[in-house]
């Protein structure tokens, strides 16, 4: 390989255009990194500036200040809520992150803005002919955004990106692109991910075989762990990107055994993963069969052709909000085309009243309840850690979620059926209630008003709820941001369907109660043993069915059995419609 490596750096937030010292920096690092691999090769790397486009962009105070607490938002729902100390908001970040915070903010709320750094970056490529656009931070977010609009496609052929310190999958700008990431045309993008990383940073996952993450983990106290120089130089970075860019005896060997591991790396075609609990910590909330319906559920599996390797199952004390988060990675990890992945869960539900980043409580988030559940949002699966898992699936994907909970609440009462969900404790209720001093009662708030004008959906009570205020498990509403015209507008632009939506059948109706039954002197979910006893007889028939045919089967079922529970599905309607893949 002859002639110079071709690099274009792009800078991330902090007025990097005043202090010239970075360049130098990243050009030595990027140098002494590819030279490891590959000592004779030289480097060329280039800078493109973008700081002026912001100092002469225009603040729209009131829709800037909008995305910010949108941006503070999604760090809270996505677990970086340490990043704000109570009772001092945006005042609460470290410098660094209010940095990002304020132009993230400005460049989402000005397409103008945007196609300008776009237009930057797009030119300063053509003109250096780059091999690798390396962008960090905010540079990734422009890259990202020029990569997939107007020329940015046939700009990028050919070349490798390099995103680090990225807050590309961060919810809240994910909501600009329609809810959803598609690939970019390059003949390489490497990203590298630090799990430490506090400025609005997160993993990718995009359904490609010219992306790939790289683990970049570093904990460095006082900078936030956003550094770019720790991303570039870091070992992982070193043996898993530079060595793809160096070229040399070396870098050619370490690529072809790279391929061939990911050959290896497919997973089966078929995986399930099944939840049961019962013994919850509070006696009054114990269960009786949650454990038996794992059970049923996994033979009514295995008879249908799924492996018993393929299926693996948590049950009680095991099931912690983190044992059920680290086994739907395992579920859904490369997840393809025509691949089938079922969750079941069978224990209780809940709606948790959920704090935005103003601290006030603007929604609710329906929940399902792991053993060490205590009312918080990092001990309750809630739609906010399940999304990022689901919502980048390919769509060709096959993925249920069966669901034998309720979200309404609700206590056994004495020799009556157990319910599957729980009503909140009077401290957790009261953020849902306001004192009337006219009435002299307490009464519900308005949760409303943050949520008027979005019409991402035309079945909107299946996302949102029939007030409109609820987050529903398997719906990304926190990716479903934009106003319907714009979203229908973004999504035909970007060539998407929104986020990935799984097929989620529920054991009843959002407002309704989910039983268990007793079959002679054995427990089950009421639901449950509905669809086991229609599977059953499909199996033994070898009929084919629809989602929306084995819903309407197990609602006659309950109703035979005289329980006040009506099952749900909710998909993308062609698949609803359309023949369970493992049936018949």
């Amino acid at each position: 390989m002859n002639g110079a490596l071709r690099v274009l750096a792009v800078h991330g937030i902090g007025h990097q255009d005043v202090d010239a010292s970075w360049k130098e920096a990243w050009a030595r690092a990027i140098e002494g990194a590819v030279q490891g691999w590959n000592p004779t090769r030289q480097v060329q790397v280039s800078f493109v500036p973008y700081d002026d486009l912001f100092a002469r962009a225009p603040l729209g105070a009131a829709g800037w200040a909008e995305a910010i607490w949108k941006l503070l938002a999604s760090g809270v729902s996505y677990g970086l809520g340490d990043l704000l100390h109570p009772g001092r908001g945006f005042l609460g970040l470290s410098d660094a992150a209010r940095w990002t915070a304020g132009m993230i903010a400005q460049w989402v709320d000005s397409e103008k803005l945007r196609a300008a750094a776009n237009r930057r970056v797009l030119d300063a490529i053509s003109s250096t002919d780059a091999e690798v656009i390396c962008a960090h931070s905010m540079g990734s977010l422009i890259c990202y955004d020029a990569f997939i609009r107007d020329r940015g496609p046939a700009t990028i052929a050919g070349r490798t990106f390099v995103s680090f310190g990225s807050q590309i999958g961060n919810p809240f700008v994910r909501g600009i692109f329609g809810g959803r990431l598609v690939p970019i045309r390059a003949r390489r993008w490497r990203h590298l991910y630090n799990h430490f990383d506090r400025i609005f940073t997160t993993p990718l996952h995009i359904p490609d075989p010219n992306f790939r993450q790289i683990g970049t983990p570093f904990d460095i106290e006082g900078i936030d762990d956003h550094d770019a120089l720790h991303y570039l130089t870091h070992p992982a970075a070193i043996s898993g990107l530079w060595y793809e860019l160096a070229g040399g005896a070396a870098a050619r060997a370490v690529e072809r055994s790279a391929r061939a591991f990911s050959r290896l790396g497919a997973g089966p075609a078929r995986r399930a993963m099944l939840v049961g609990i019962n013994d919850y910590p509070d006696p009054q909330h114990r269960l009786e069969g949650c454990v038996n319906d794992v059970f049923l559920v996994s033979s009514m599996l295995q008879e249908c052709g799924f492996l018993a390797d393929d299926i693996r199952v948590v049950f009680d004390r095991r099931a912690t909000a983190r044992g059920i988060l680290d086994r739907l990675e395992w579920l859904l990890d490369g997840a393809g085309a025509g691949d089938v992945r079922v969750f079941y869960y069978s224990g209780h539900g809940a709606q948790l009243p959920a704090y935005g980043a103003r601290e006030e409580v603007d929604h609710l988030d329906e929940c399902l309840l792991p053993c060490d559940f205590d009312w918080s949002a990092g001990r309750a699966i809630t739609d906010n850690q399940f999304f990022e898992l689901y919502s980048q699936l390919p769509y060709e994907t096959r993925f249920v979620a069966i669901l034998d909970c309720c979200h309404s609440g609700g206590m056994a009462r004495d020799g009556g059926p157990r319910v599957r969900g729980l009503t909140p404790p009077d401290d957790i209720r009261h953020r849902l209630l306001r004192w009337e001093p006219d009435l002299r009662m307490w009464v519900p708030r308005d949760l409303e008003r943050g949520r008027k004008g979005i019409g991402y959906a035309r079945n909107r009570p299946s996302y949102t709820g029939s007030l409109g205020v609820t987050h529903r498990l398997g719906r990304s509403v926190t990716l479903r941001t934009l106003e319907r015209g714009r979203y229908v507008r973004v999504r035909r632009q970007l060539g998407h369907r929104g986020p990935y939506l799984p097929v989620i059948l529920e054991a009843c109706g959002e407002n309704q109660l989910s039983y268990e039954y007793r079959h002679g002197g054995t427990p089950y979910g009421a639901f449950t043993f509905a669809l086991h006893e229609v599977f059953r007889g499909l199996l033994e028939r070898g009929r084919p069915i629809t989602f929306e045919g084995l819903r309407a089967s197990a609602a006659g079922r309950l109703a035979e059995l005289e329980y006040d529970q009506t099952p749900t599905v909710v998909g993308p309607r062609a698949i609803v419609e359309s023949r369970i893949p493992w049936i018949g």
